[in-house]
């Protein structure tokens, strides 16, 4: 029940917030149509629209949108390839990533570059709805698993 109560109380700062917002902006009415939408978007959206907010970039809504529209209309061959490290990339190692990644997909790669720190260490990659996981966490919790089952099916 505690658990609910929070989830109403966060409902309602959340919902205070975003209508103290748009009155003080003349707009309340307006944010409210967008709000109705905004649960079509999709997560890709909304994390750069986050991404966007932190780097005060929001400004450049309408340029990345039209590039967007271009890159689709003309079929553009890059792949986004999202690199997770536990620290982040040194350019010598942005260019052996990149360049593997190149080959292995032979196509040309766009690195979009997050730092995990709960990765612990390695790499993670994702590209084309596929992911590969080489990070120590992952290492680590295969182990567990192996350990686990050796103790729980083997001899004692």
């Amino acid at each position: 029940m505690a658990n609910n109560h929070s989830e109403a109380e966060k409902v309602e700062a959340y919902t205070r917030a975003l209508l103290d917002a748009a009155r003080g902006e003349g707009r309340a009415n307006a944010d409210l149509v967008q709000w109705q939408h905004a649960k079509k978007f999709s997560p890709e959206v909304l994390e750069t629209l986050a991404a966007m907010q932190k780097e005060d970039d929001l400004g450049l809504i309408d340029e990345v949108s039209k590039q967007y529209k271009e890159l689709l209309d003309n079929e553009d061959k890059t792949v986004s390839v999202t690199v997770t490290t536990a620290v982040p990339m040194d350019d010598e190692l942005r260019a052996k990533v990149k360049a593997k990644a190149e080959k292995d997909l032979n196509a040309p790669v766009y690195l979009v570059e997050r730092v995990d720190p709960s990765i612990i260490g390695g790499i993670m990659l994702e590209q084309r709805g596929k992911r590969y996981d080489a990070s120590i966490r992952a290492q680590l919790s295969n182990i567990r698993k192996k350990l686990s089952s050796s103790f729980n099916g083997g001899e004692e």
